[in-house]
């Protein structure tokens, strides 16, 4: 499998598009922030691991949370995902979606850079009606990031702060 997934960088004619996403590749410690609604914090580890797939035309990217390693050693569960990105030239923009079986998520979004990273815009259907979420990159880095989820409030009311992560290099 991982011989017809994996690329070894993205292809040439898709270099200056997939370019935004070269910091991302490789593996990254996360501190994850969970925010109720109430405005309490939970935070919990993961790791985030990034790769060029798909003949070199998408990153392919594995979400865990909590860590491997911290699910081993307290045996609690949680969310582990995975995410394909590409450039749709039709578009001008990213596609992108989300695959959360822990949660039985599969969200579509639309990508574009911003001045400091990537916001990918989408809707998440919970069977009451689709709800805009938004997810940034941030202050992308060759040893850090930031991410950040947001979640539209019902009834339209603007959108709160559901989840951040701080993103570390793991060597």
């Amino acid at each position: 499998m991982q011989d017809v997934l994996f690329a070894p960088g993205p292809r040439d004619d898709l270099a200056d598009h997939l370019a935004l996403f070269a910091p991302l590749i490789g593996s990254w410690s996360l501190e994850v922030d969970d925010i109720g609604p109430d405005g309490t914090v939970h935070t919990r580890d993961g790791e985030w691991h990034f790769g060029w797939a798909l003949d070199g035309r998408a990153v392919v990217d594995v979400w865990i949370s909590p860590s491997r390693s911290t699910r081993a050693a307290e045996g609690v569960d949680g969310e582990w995902g995975m995410t394909v990105r590409f450039y749709d030239p039709d578009l001008g923009a990213f596609r992108s979606t989300w695959h959360g079986p822990g949660r039985g998520w599969v969200i579509p979004f639309v990508g574009r850079p911003t001045a400091d990273g990537l916001r990918l815009d989408g809707e998440l259907d919970r069977g009451s009606g689709p709800v805009p979420v938004r997810w940034t990159f941030s202050e992308l880095g060759a040893e850090s990031f930031r991410w950040q989820a947001e979640e539209g409030e019902p009834g339209g009311a603007g959108m709160r702060v559901r989840q951040r992560f701080r993103a570390r290099r793991q060597r």
